[in-house]
């Protein structure tokens, strides 16, 4: 049997990977540049400056499907699934990439790829003092992403933990905690209507320019689903960075912009179970633990289930 080796995060584009760019931009069409940049856990991704015949400069992203792991770990996760994505997100007014070619099965580059323009801007790193409008912009350019034409074309919400195995992280301290959490989740779902989300809203996945938003980027696990789940996404990575103070502050934002939303915490309680079970290569940071924590007692304590323990 073929074995297939996958590229990891420190293994730059092949030579073919290279001409398949240059065919797609056009006759005479050199890659000038290649450089790695941040990457997720099935993701390896380069910026790519490329010069056609006529001196046109492109600065594009390269997405590479990665890991080993893919398409085993998660179905939906594919470069099909980013395409259909960015297909229904020309029409969207908030900056997203443009999709410039695809190769998803991997016949023209060493593993699945997408070639994308990049997008101007750097993640954000405010400080507490400009948190405000950040968490503003944050929130006010989740309308037209959800407001996205086509979105019943997408794959439908799921999460990921199904709740089957109750365990609670390696490094929990309070692991009655993360019990009562489980059973809680466990229960009835909140009704709620389903529109197109990016399903894995966090500030890294936004980029930033003088103060100013200029764009939402990776959109591989776009979905059809409850709104709340980008709202708990962010509310959790606000958590982490911040405290939970920040995260309902963000809720608050969206509240104003979107004239009346309101949030309903199952989905928090949802968004952090997310990350469970652990795998042995997989465990939640001990450092995040407290966050996570602080944010799991402030949810049940909304939805009337507080921990007394």
């Amino acid at each position: 049997m073929e074995v297939v080796t996958f590229p990891t995060l420190s293994d730059p584009p092949s030579t073919a990977t290279l001409r398949w760019i240059e065919k797609c931009l056009g006759p005479g069409s050199e890659v000038k540049m290649v450089r790695p940049m941040i990457g997720g856990l099935a993701h390896v991704n380069h910026a790519v400056l490329a010069e056609s015949r006529s001196g046109t400069v492109h600065r594009l992203v390269l997405r590479r499907w990665a890991s080993s792991g893919w398409p085993v770990l998660d179905i939906d996760f594919s470069p099909e699934l980013e395409i259909a994505a960015l297909t229904l997100l020309t029409a969207c007014e908030i900056p997203t990439p443009a999709l410039v070619a695809a190769d998803p099965s991997g016949a023209h580059c060493d593993v699945p790829a997408l070639l994308i323009t990049r997008l101007p801007g750097h993640p954000p790193r405010p400080s507490c003092a400009e948190l405000s409008e950040y968490l503003i912009q944050l929130a006010a350019a989740l309308l037209p992403v959800h407001a996205v034409a086509g979105a019943s074309t997408m794959p439908p919400y799921r999460p990921y933990n199904r709740l089957e195995i109750r365990l609670a992280p390696r490094h929990a301290r309070r692991p009655a905690l993360w019990e009562h959490a489980l059973d809680v989740a466990a229960g009835p779902t909140p009704g709620a209507a389903a529109h197109f989300i990016h399903r894995d809203y966090h500030p890294d996945n936004t980029l930033w320019a003088g103060g100013r938003l200029t764009g939402i980027v990776d959109w591989s696990n776009a979905s059809y689903g409850p709104v709340a789940i980008d709202i708990a996404h962010m509310r959790r990575a606000l958590a982490l960075r911040y405290d939970v103070t920040a995260a309902d502050r963000f809720s608050t934002s969206f509240d104003q912009v979107s004239g009346g939303y309101r949030h309903d915490p199952y989905w928090d309680l949802r968004t952090v179970l997310d990350l469970l079970p652990e795998q042995p290569d997989r465990t939640i940071a001990a450092r995040d633990i407290p966050a996570l924590e602080d944010l799991l007692d402030h949810a049940l304590a909304d939805l009337g289930a507080p921990a007394s323990f």
